[in-house]
């Protein structure tokens, strides 16, 4: 069986996620306490479901506890087990509770929204290091609803290397491993002419193909990745981002990302372009 958790904080997309998953097959229940995780997998083990989705957040903060312990037992078990644990910049979560004028599920009774953020920070900041972190800021529901498949579709049992551009004045995401800046690089964005396409394009990968400084930027990041990566590998991480960025994250971060990705191909990649899908 193939569990996935989902959890994080409130506005951060969890019940994207979680309708995502349902489409792409996956028996979803929203909610559940910790606690009840071992009976509710042999339930519908009995029931022949295959694959599970299962939300548990601080809606049933008394059990989160008990979570780590829990999760030890269904691995036992030989459960596939992973957690995305999802979040935002404050800013953010402040902003999308504002435009949808939902109240925080912990604010109310004389705490606001912002403090009551910050205490859901603090309930769950043991669990956020349980898997996969996943920062929304800046993402559309579609960019969230495609990253979570992805990160599904990889095969658990081998280390993920993601490979993530991003624009410093959209700020920095929060669940990057390693981080690159590479602002110093020559800026296509001051040709008018090349101003338009992205890193993937073909104008630009002219444009910096022939930029000695760009090679020896490349060079040095995956010089370290491969000089560490192996380290990573053998304390049994199921993922590490490299992010990389530049100004608005559209060029010289986005070109370097395509080119660090293809650099190891004996390692299951993937490839996220923060800036270049927000719409």
């Amino acid at each position: 069986m193939r569990l996935i958790l989902i959890s994080g904080l409130s506005g951060s997309g969890k019940s994207v996620a979680l309708r995502a998953l349902e489409d792409a097959g996956f028996y979803c229940v929203d909610n559940l306490p910790a606690t009840m995780l071992p009976e509710a997998m042999s339930l519908y083990a009995d029931f022949g479901y295959e694959d599970i989705a299962i939300s548990v957040d601080t809606r049933s903060a008394p059990s989160l506890g008990a979570l780590p312990k829990e999760l030890e037992k269904l691995q036992q078990r030989s459960v596939d087990v992973r957690l995305l644990f999802l979040e935002a910049r404050n800013e953010t979560l402040v902003k999308r509770f504002s435009e949808t004028r939902r109240r925080h599920p912990l604010s109310g009774s004389g705490v606001t929204v912002e403090e009551g953020i910050r205490l859901e920070q603090e309930m769950l900041a043991d669990i956020q290091e349980l898997g996969i972190r996943l920062d929304t800021s800046e993402l559309s529901a579609n960019s969230l609803r495609s990253w979570v498949r992805e990160l599904v579709d990889a095969d658990s049992s081998r280390l993920t290397l993601i490979f993530e551009s991003f624009g410093f004045k959209h700020g920095v995401p929060q669940n990057a491993d390693f981080m690159f800046d590479v602002r110093c690089l020559p800026n296509p964005y001051y040709d008018h002419a090349l101003r338009p396409f992205t890193g993937r394009d073909q104008p630009i990968i002219d444009f910096f193909q022939d930029k000695p400084a760009v090679a020896a930027m490349t060079a040095d990041i995956q010089a370290m990745i491969t000089k560490w990566l192996p380290c990573f590998s053998k304390e049994n991480r199921s993922y590490l981002t490299v992010a990389v960025g530049c100004t608005g994250g559209q060029h010289r971060s986005v070109y370097i990302t395509e080119r660090l990705a293809r650099a190891f191909p004996e390692w299951q990649v993937l490839v996220r372009h923060r800036q270049l899908y927000r719409q």
